[in-house]
């Protein structure tokens, strides 16, 4: 049963991620969905940058399961972590997880999700990069390894989870905090209540 919210579903609505964080957000605002997990290659292709790599991971984690469910609307979205021009992925183990976390400290790094809207009967296509600047204050070492500690930069993009204890590390936020999380909520909901997936009220 979903949770009481703003929002209802009102078409069939898919989403194609098996992200807990993604499936929550969407959950909280009382939406029903199905969730199917598109396995496709998540990796950069030579020249690409991140917001092309986010958009085009997107929109493949759409096709391929809008193309079983046609007369479903598919929400897909993927999510980095970019410091520099470096794609920063979750940590294989803490030692990677403190060398990440002491690199960003005292500085801003960007967050970009891709997302991609589709419904093959309909011929409905809309997908978009929503980037987000996060900056962290300068900590210490200990600091650092003390967060690592906790066990959970380990499962993170970038090493830490501005949702959960990871929170604490962040001195300003330019942008949306959702996006962060892994889904841009204002421009996914917009696009929802556009093509009628989702109305308001219970």
């Amino acid at each position: 049963m979903n949770l009481v919210g703003p929002l209802r579903t009102k078409a069939d609505f898919i989403l194609a991620s098996a992200s807990p964080r993604r499936r929550t957000l969407l959950q909280n605002l009382g939406l029903d969905f199905e969730i199917f997990e598109a396995r496709i290659e998540e990796r950069p292709e030579p020249g690409e940058t991140p917001q092309e790599f986010v958009l085009r991971a997107a929109c493949d984690k759409t096709s391929v399961i809008s193309a079983r469910n046609p007369a479903s609307w598919v929400l897909g979205a993927d999510t980095v972590v970019v410091h520099g021009n470096r794609i920063l992925g979750k940590p294989k183990n803490s030692a990677e997880a403190l060398q990440v976390l002491l690199s960003l400290s005292g500085r801003r790094h960007l967050v970009h999700t891709g997302f991609s809207l589709k419904n093959e009967e309909e011929q409905a296509l809309v997908s978009r990069v929503v980037t987000t600047e996060v900056s962290f204050f300068h900590f210490t070492r200990e600091l650092a390894a003390a967060y690592v500690a906790t066990g959970e930069p380990l499962d993170k993009a970038g090493a830490y989870g501005i949702q959960g204890i990871g929170g604490f590390l962040v001195e300003k936020i330019n942008g949306s905090f959702s996006n962060v999380v892994g889904l841009p909520l204002v421009e996914v909901i917009k696009e929802l209540l556009h093509f009628k997936v989702v109305v308001t009220g219970q």
